[in-house]
């Protein structure tokens, strides 16, 4: 009996993903929800999970493949699942074999899909007499679509690179040689500094660290003994990794051997470094610049008084705390007074499709969050039939889950207006950009306390500039400009919230 492995559902606005890493190869064991590989869109990164236990009979999609949603990826043997959990549970330290005898294993350039015929070699995690694990991360190859890690065909050492960083290889070339022979199978075991064998030993995890952190790892000098793994059975994620660097686990001395890397030489072409664009950072560039490409986009600029805001606050902080189980933020106020404005505008809630305009009757709020990964948008669906507690909460535990890198892709599709807020990072001003297809976004700013005049006279008030970009081929001038005002008399005066005014 055979079980299929499909594409899953991606988001309302994505159809279509890359096979970025399969972490499986075909003969291998699979256990239940085991994650066999991982998918890029051109938002996010999604791990397919194994449906069923049993062997994986074939691989359907190679890396760096377009699927669609549902499309086959793979299909598991479930019958030949009882003789290969045994050998797998009585494979030596680590789960792996290692090449048998004296035998060599050549190191292929994997499927790179059907229009790539070619890849280079960016970077090497290992060099020439490394142990090196079964699957444990080689060496990262870059296409024009995505990036493929290599990983270890077998157990062993790494006899020689035939394929050097910077080199330019086709489809199916040799990249390396692994022996595998009584010796280098002594010295893989004896080989301590192997920074991913030698802990997957101590650690006793049959499942690979996703190869996005062996990299990261690699480079910020990282052991896997160093970060604590949040993944599926304690597999360690990019993130996890990142949160490791943020909170200085990393000890100094990669950071010292890392130095010599960069000499300094009098003339400054010399000390430039070039770094080749991760394919995910292409695509948000060419992302952001179809938004500015394809929408008409203008922003207007408001200022608002923050006292009564930072008054009612300070007075209903510890209450709303006590009652709700949350915080008492900013955030709320102003999900609460877009909400209240969208109404009275509502073709900025809108979005246009071919020749016609859809306007929305409900508002799902994107909320532009910074993590360790980059900058996401979750959304908070139906926010303007929320309470401020419900705001503060679904605020909170989206917050916390885009920063661990826990999102789904449903999470953060489906938003009809977004609001981002520079003010966290020091910023004073700025224009933000469209999140397409919506047509608006506001940007808040740093509270600063500023000189204004007041009934004739000045007085020093906690002052925040307020942005608001918007598609002007639906939003006209007028309206966004009424918007933004409906936004600064509801935080000046928060009654009129409560009073629908």
């Amino acid at each position: 009996m055979t079980t299929e492995v499909r594409v899953p559902t991606l988001g309302e606005s994505v159809t279509e993903a890359t096979v970025a890493t399969w972490f499986k190869k075909p003969g291998d064991a699979v256990a239940v929800d085991e994650m066999l590989c991982e998918l890029e869109t051109d938002k996010v990164t999604v791990e397919v999970p194994a449906p069923a236990a049993g062997t994986l009979a074939d691989i359907v999609a190679g890396e760096g493949q377009t699927v669609g949603v549902d499309a086959l990826l793979a299909t598991i043997a479930e019958g030949a699942a009882a003789a290969a959990a045994p050998a797998a549970a009585a494979a030596p330290t680590g789960g792996e074999d290692p090449a048998p005898g004296g035998d060599t294993v050549d190191v292929m350039v994997p499927t790179l899909g059907e229009s790539v015929s070619e890849a280079t070699v960016s970077t090497w995690f290992k060099s020439v007499g490394d142990a090196v694990a079964q699957d444990e991360m080689l060496c990262e190859l870059e296409t024009d679509k995505v990036s493929v890690e290599v990983p270890a065909p077998a157990a062993g050492v790494l006899a020689e690179i035939t394929a050097p960083e910077g080199s330019t290889v086709a489809a199916n070339a040799r990249l390396a040689v692994i022996s595998g022979s009584a010796a280098g199978a002594a010295g893989a075991s004896a080989s301590a500094p192997a920074p991913a064998a030698a802990p997957a030993a101590a650690s006793g995890k049959d499942i690979a660290n996703a190869p996005s952190a062996e990299k990261a790892m690699a480079e910020a000098g990282l052991s896997p003994d160093q970060v604590p793994g949040t993944g599926r059975d304690g597999r360690i994620m990019k993130e996890d990794v990142a949160r490791a660097v943020a909170s200085a686990v990393a000890a100094p001395a990669p950071a010292a051997e890392a130095a010599p890397r960069a000499p300094v030489p009098a003339d400054d072409a010399a000390r430039e470094e070039r770094v080749k664009m991760t394919r995910l950072r292409q695509t948000i560039a060419k992302r952001l610049k179809d938004s500015q490409n394809t929408a008409a986009m203008l922003t207007t600029y408001n200022e608002v008084d923050m006292s009564a805001v930072m008054g009612l606050r300070k007075e209903y902080k510890d209450l709303f705390e006590k009652k709700h189980g949350a915080r008492l933020g900013f955030m709320s106020f102003f999900t609460k007074a877009c909400c209240h404005a969208l109404k009275e505008v509502p073709e900025v809630n809108a979005e246009i499709d071919g020749t016609d305009i859809v306007y929305k009757n409900f508002v799902h709020m994107g909320i532009a969050t910074g993590t360790p990964t980059g900058l996401v948008v979750p959304v908070i669906r139906d926010a303007d039939s929320m309470s401020f507690a419900a705001i503060e909460k679904a605020i909170a535990e989206k917050g916390k889950r885009a920063r661990d890198g826990k999102l789904s892709m449903a999470e953060m599709q489906g938003g009809t207006f977004t609001i981002s807020n520079g003010g966290v990072y020091g910023s004073l001003m700025s224009s933000p950009i469209l999140n397409p297809p919506q047509s608006g976004i506001l940007g808040m700013h740093k509270i600063q306390d500023r000189p204004m005049v007041v009934n004739g006279e000045i007085v020093i008030r906690p002052m925040m500039y307020l942005a608001l970009s918007y598609d002007h081929r639906i939003v006209d001038g007028k309206g966004a400009v009424t918007f933004l005002v409906r936004v600064k008399e509801a935080l000046e005066d928060p009654r009129r919230l409560l009073m629908d005014l």
